[in-house]
């Protein structure tokens, strides 16, 4: 038998499962079932009716449901290649999703949040039969006092966007509470902070102010101050930004902004370096959020089936979106508090219910298993990865990153590969595009790009060393392609699920098809 030679990290021989699979509306056949559901029997109709019946004509559907029609072989050999088809965590070495601090979710924990006692849970049901699941809220909202320093989390948050757009509606709801909301429009933000920073505010009707980066990449000070005036109602920022520079300077936006009568923002999103390190209340911020679908090792899931965690200072508890978990000492129960509602000023909600109980369980049960010197050793290991990273890849001739040269990022860089285009015309997509064909991917920037052929790469607490010096030689194995085999990179991806694709229509919203039912509209 031959000898495997395993002497490159690079998995050259990779190659993706690939099938030709349509959508599951497309394999429909008429009349076909995976499971026939038994009728009522007579003596439960007779007992509740046909139900349908009894319900309000307004939710009755006018047309029958459109459902795929399909056995169960088909459907499950259609779910099982889809699977196939996936780049994640638990097949490849997931380090790409920058500013996105994607990592390892214990399987435990998504067994926990898979219980037949979880599966089960409605918002709806009575106090009383949901002490469980309140009282892993009230507790995981312990923790994010303890280690932001706030006064007061809600968990009704969708993701990040939705914690910015909280956070700017506590703001509105604070101004108007102090009669100023009409003398006090403007938000200040950076542009290396995340884009919603400047997006959810403007939902709210504030005007929006970017700070450019000085020589090092921190914030502006004279800009920044030359912006703050008597119109300044907040300042929002991601710290460290998405460069992965922290900005050390922070007390003095922070105070300048307070002594002019405003309030201050933390976008947390980039907050895996920092937990046991800093905290937003040391900062003099009045409000931040946290994605626990992040940061605090659930499934990413992005706005919507996730958690942007968010939180105010005592002064703002007021005007949070109700009902707030609480608990009874005297009673010895934990209970929707609605109080916060009667507030005149209060926001009522963000999004329904209390935020995804899932979600908050799979946080509550990662904190609870690390601690608080787990916590901080989270910290000190992806910053440790993340700086190992940045040394070995500029090490590479054709790698860079701008600012604060020769001194460590905290969690992630955002790296150009500006010098790389320049000599062999292989942009940072090509890369990105070839990274696939090695079961890995990475992330480039938000638009528009501030840094030219960016690449943002975060690689978290969870790689070892071995993972890390993998992706770095794949990294180094296609610059070395781009300089003497250009064409396979710019063609790439080659042993991928993914191909390429005609962006010319990306930006323009009629050519979109988000579904198969608009899809059908458009194009059929």
């Amino acid at each position: 038998m031959k000898k495997i030679d395993r002497s490159s990290k690079v998995r050259k021989n990779f190659h993706q499962a690939k099938w030709d699979e349509p959508v599951i509306f497309e394999l429909t056949q008429k009349g076909e079932r995976g499971i026939l559901v038994a009728k009522a029997s007579k003596e439960i109709v007779a007992q509740v009716g046909d139900i349908v019946s009894s319900l309000p004509a307004s939710i009755k559907r006018k047309a029958k449901l459109n459902l795929p029609e399909i056995s169960q072989p088909r459907i499950v050999r259609h779910y099982i290649r889809l699977s196939q088809q996936t780049l994640g965590a638990d097949v490849n070495i997931e380090i790409g999703q920058g500013t996105c601090t994607i990592k390892y979710s214990p399987k435990v924990n998504d067994q926990l949040a898979s219980h037949d006692n979880m599966k089960a849970l409605h918002p709806l049901q009575d106090e009383d039969t949901v002490q469980g699941i309140l009282e892993i809220m009230h507790s995981t909202d312990l923790y994010m006092r303890a280690i932001s320093g706030m006064s007061k989390f809600s968990f009704q948050p969708g993701g990040g966007s939705q914690g910015v757009l909280l956070m700017a509606s506590l703001l509105k709801a604070y101004l108007e509470d102090k009669g100023e909301a009409g003398k006090r429009d403007e938000i200040i933000t950076t542009i290396y902070s995340h884009p919603s920073d400047a997006a959810a505010p403007v939902m709210k009707g504030f005007k929006i102010i970017n700070i450019p980066p000085d020589k090092d990449g921190y914030p502006d000070y004279e800009a920044f101050k030359a912006a703050v005036s008597e119109r300044t109602a907040g300042f929002f920022v991601a710290n460290p930004e998405d460069t992965g520079v922290y900005n050390k300077h922070v007390l003095k936006f922070t105070k300048l902004v307070h002594d002019n009568g405003g309030l201050c923002g933390y976008d947390q999103a980039n907050a895996n370096g920092l937990l046991g390190v800093t905290r937003a209340k040391e900062a003099n911020f009045d409000m931040c959020f946290f994605n626990l679908h992040k940061t605090f090792s659930t499934p990413h899931a992005c706005s919507g089936p996730a958690v942007g965690a968010t939180g105010c200072t005592e002064e703002l508890a007021k005007y949070l979106p109700g009902p707030l978990v609480d608990y009874d000492k005297t009673n010895n129960k934990y209970f929707l508090n609605y109080t916060n509602m009667n507030d005149e000023y209060n926001i009522g909600k963000i999004r329904l219910f209390h935020g995804v109980a899932p979600v908050i369980l799979r946080a509550y049960a990662w904190i609870r298993s690390m601690g608080p010197n787990g916590l901080y050793e989270v910290s000190k290991v992806a910053v440790l990865n993340n700086n190992y990273m940045f040394k070995k890849l500029m090490e590479v001739d054709c790698v860079d990153a701008p600012y604060i040269e020769g001194k460590q990022r905290i969690e992630q860089v955002r790296y150009t590969f500006e010098k790389l285009f320049l000599d062999t015309g292989v942009s940072s997509a090509d890369v990105q595009r070839r990274m696939m064909d090695f079961g890995m991917h990475y992330w480039q920037s938000h638009h528009p790009f501030h840094i030219a052929e960016p690449c943002t790469l975060e690689p978290t607490e969870t790689p070892s060393k071995e993972d890390l010096d993998e992706y770095i030689e794949t990294l180094k194995f296609i610059f070395n392609e781009a300089y003497t085999n250009p064409e396979i990179v710019k063609t790439a991806p080659h042993q991928s699920v993914c191909h390429q694709v005609d962006e010319s229509g990306m930006d323009d919203p009629q050519k979109w098809a988000a579904s198969w039912r608009i899809y059908n509209k458009k194009y059929k």
